[in-house]
């Protein structure tokens, strides 16, 4: 995806696309680029692929619900997608990233810092042990590509606000998906939308899940990621 290609796609999300805007993506794919021999950040380098797999599927999180003057939480964030992306274009929005890689969050504060985004919030944890003393504090959790459905619903419940959405950006989700209606609802999660549509250009599956926490989460959530493991 060429950047006005990306500019173009991202208007039909109702996104629009400035001149600042893409100098600091620039500089965002630049620093991906010179940090990740070192760091092994991404297996995706190339320009276009930058911005089509992760600049632009990053901000299709607003297919599902509006990002602006919001607390959103990514969990497992890697080199920071969704949330630094989102944080670059939602300012208003209050973005906390949890990354357990220490590599990974130096390299993220970073970017933070080069790009002045002090709406920003970099957490080097794991997400359960984060969850277990920093609960009900967003409006919106997210993740993209982490683990399995099951997995992620537990790490997720504990850090929303009840009535707010876990919205994780997932590929193919069919199995998964059926597997874990039964845990989302023990947790204290209605169901409420499945977002399918294809990547531009490549034309790869990709699903956005919906779910609303109803109830306050049992202190008993999140457990260990072992046990977490084993349902």
């Amino acid at each position: 995806m060429t950047k006005e290609k990306f500019i173009i796609e991202c208007k039909k999300l109702g996104i629009i696309i400035n001149d600042e805007i893409i100098q600091k993506l620039e500089l965002y794919r630049n620093e991906l680029v010179s940090w990740n021999d070192k760091f092994n950040l991404t297996t995706i380098l190339d320009e276009e692929e930058v911005y089509l797999k992760h600049f632009y599927d990053s901000l299709c999180l607003v297919k599902a619900t509006d990002l602006d003057n919001k607390s959103i939480c990514d969990f497992g964030t890697g080199a920071g997608f969704p949330g630094m992306v989102i944080a670059i274009l939602f300012s208003n929005s209050k973005i906390t990233l949890i990354e357990s890689n220490s590599k990974k969050t130096t390299f993220l504060e970073n970017i933070k810092e080069k790009l002045n985004l002090k709406n920003v919030t970099i957490i080097n944890d794991r997400t359960e042990e984060y969850g277990k003393n920093n609960r009900e504090l967003f409006d919106i959790v997210t993740c993209r590509a982490v683990s399995n459905l099951k997995i992620i619903l537990e790490l997720s419940i504990s850090l929303l606000k009840v009535n707010g959405l876990f919205i994780p950006l997932k590929s193919n989700v069919e199995d998964e998906f059926n597997e874990s209606l039964e845990k989302s609802k023990k947790l204290g999660y209605e169901y409420i939308n499945k977002i399918e549509y294809l990547l531009p250009k490549e034309n790869s599956k990709r699903t956005i899940l919906v779910y609303k926490k109803i109830t306050k989460t049992d202190l008993k959530y999140p457990r260990n990621y072992n046990l977490i493991k084993k349902d």
